[in-house]
């Protein structure tokens, strides 16, 4: 279930990332856009729980609680760091420091992009437990 829900994520994510970006979309699949990758990953397994095994098991509130501090991360944690890699790029140019190295900017997802991941993990679980 992990790998299917990383690969359609994956191809979801090009595909939006193609229509608007043409060719340049190669580059900016990662840490971030849309869905939610690791959201995907995550809530597809914790849904997939909870179809199979129920919504009232230790197992299904372990995984929300995982979840949970997964999607805390993706929203805030690493949209932090991607601000902080935004300022240490234009001190890089301000005090014109030659380097090849340029810390990647876009980290991080939107609520838009992780709902978009949750939706996408549990439409995932849904279709493979054949509920």
């Amino acid at each position: 279930m992990p790998f299917l829900a990383w690969f359609v994520s994956g191809t979801c994510k090009f595909c939006i990332n193609y229509l608007q970006f043409g060719k340049k979309a190669r580059t900016l699949v990662g840490y971030g856009g849309f869905p939610s990758t690791h959201t995907t990953i995550i809530s597809s397994v914790v849904f997939l729980c909870g179809f199979n095994e129920g919504f009232d098991t230790s197992l299904f509130s372990l995984g929300l609680g995982v979840l949970l501090v997964l999607i805390i991360d993706a929203h805030d944690l690493r949209r932090k760091v991607g601000q902080q890699a935004k300022i240490l790029n234009s001190l890089q140019k301000i005090n014109e420091i030659k380097t090849n190295i340029l810390l990647r900017e876009k980290m991080g997802h939107s609520w838009l992009e992780i709902i978009g991941g949750i939706l996408l993990g549990a439409g995932l679980a849904f279709i493979i437990s054949g509920v």
